[in-house]
């Protein structure tokens, strides 16, 4: 019976373990609630500038998923989280997010400055291990979310899809981190 018992507490330790999948220094959640869902973790990898690490990011869907244009079109629930490795200032954040806009929805980037003016009023500079959460629920909106800060929603999936696009559209700022997000798993 004790050997039974100890088994059973081992089993449940690992379990625990099994909650969070370390990528760097980063224990990632394998799971995330937005909007009463829980949804699962797609992929996680680290977001490069050049050589230098700058965060741990993590895709979160209800459904997994390695389609970067299915992921774009359906109306669901998702997350990408952001843990910082490293200072980045807010003037750096807000210029990478710009560009992106730029490069993954030129069409549209005019349109989505006033969100961005929205956004600028809850990103302040990212200081080593600081999380910016951004999250779509339908109906809702995308809400980004500063730890130690506050958040902002912006109505509609358009916005969602040109946000999520910065990391899942046709140019992303960091391919490498592109792949690791669509492993699905």
């Amino acid at each position: 019976m004790k050997r039974l018992a100890f088994a059973l507490s081992a089993l449940l330790l690992l379990t625990d373990v099994a909650l969070a999948r370390p990528v760097a220094s980063v224990e990632v959640p394998e799971t995330l609630s937005v909007g009463g869902k829980t949804l699962k973790i797609n992929g996680a990898g680290i977001r490069k500038k050049f050589v230098i690490k700058v965060y741990v990011g993590a895709l979160y869907l209800e459904e997994n998923a390695t389609d970067p244009a299915a992921i774009l079109k359906a109306d669901s629930a998702r997350a990408l989280q952001m843990v910082f490795l490293r200072s980045v200032d807010k003037a750096k954040i807000l210029g990478a997010y710009k560009e992106g806009f730029e490069k993954n929805a030129a069409d549209k980037a005019a349109i989505w400055q006033p969100a961005l003016e929205k956004i600028s009023g809850v990103i302040g500079d990212a200081k080593d291990g600081t999380t910016i959460l951004v999250t779509y629920v339908p109906g809702k909106g995308t809400t980004v979310s500063v730890q130690g800060g506050g958040s902002v929603t912006i109505e509609g999936k358009d916005f969602a899809d040109a946000m999520f696009s910065l990391w899942l559209g046709k140019d992303p700022a960091d391919g490498g981190l592109k792949r690791e997000i669509l492993a699905g798993k």
